[in-house]
C-alpha cells in the first residue's frame, strides 16, 4: 500500500452504515450513512488522487479495525486505540484536539470551543471545522450543542448525535 492508498470497509451498526477508511499512516476517515455508495462517493471526494479500495477478505488486521470501530457506535466513550492519519487545516486540528478534551457525557458550545483554542471570535469557523471532522464518533463533534443545550446540526444527521449523546449520558441515579 503506497502513501497515496486508502482501503476501506462498510460495516452495520445500530447507527446505520459506517465506513472506515485507513492510509499506511492510519486511519483516515469514519463516516455514517445509510447509502454505501454515498459513503464510497464521500471518501473519493475526500481524498482526490488517491487510490481508494476495498480492504481484502482475508485483512486480519483492517477486519478487527472495522470491528473496534463499529463498536464505537454503541459505546462512543469507548476509547480508540488506533493511530489517526487526519488532514486539516493547523485550525482544523487545533478545533480537532480541544473536541477530544470534551468528556464523555459533557457537551460544549461552538463558542466554548473558540475560547478554548484562543480564538474567542470564530464560533462559525470552529461550527466549519466541526463539519469538516473526518472520523466521526473518534473526534467527538457530537459532543458539540448550541449554548442553551439544544441539538445542533451533524454532519452525519441529528438523530445519529442524539442517539450517540444518550448513549453517553450518565445513568439516572433516581
Amino acid at each position: 500500500m503506497t502513501s497515496s492508498s486508502i482501503r476501506f470497509g462498510l460495516s452495520e451498526t445500530d447507527l446505520g452504515l459506517m465506513l472506515v477508511a485507513a492510509s499506511a499512516c492510519g486511519v483516515c476517515a469514519i463516516f455514517l450513512g445509510d447509502d454505501p455508495e454515498a459513503l464510497i462517493q464521500a471518501l473519493h471526494k475526500r481524498f482526490p488522487g488517491s487510490e481508494v479500495f476495498p480492504a481484502a477478505d482475508d485483512d486480519i488486521d483492517f477486519a478487527r479495525l472495522l470491528d473496534d470501530a463499529s463498536w464505537l457506535a454503541e459505546y462512543p466513550e469507548r476509547e480508540f486505540k488506533y493511530p489517526l492519519d487526519i488532514r486539516g487545516t493547523a485550525f482544523q486540528q487545533r478545533v480537532w484536539q480541544a473536541l477530544c478534551e470534551i468528556a464523555p457525557g459533557e457537551t460544549a458550545s461552538y463558542a466554548e470551543i473558540a475560547r478554548r483554542i484562543n480564538a474567542p471570535r470564530a464560533a462559525r469557523a470552529v461550527a466549519g471545522a466541526c463539519a469538516a471532522n473526518p472520523v466521526a464518533i473518534v473526534i467527538p463533534c457530537h459532543r458539540i450543542v448550541h449554548a442553551d443545550g439544544s441539538l445542533s446540526g451533524y454532519h452525519w444527521g441529528v438523530e445519529r448525535k442524539r442517539a450517540l449523546l444518550e448513549r453517553e449520558a450518565p445513568p439516572n441515579l433516581l
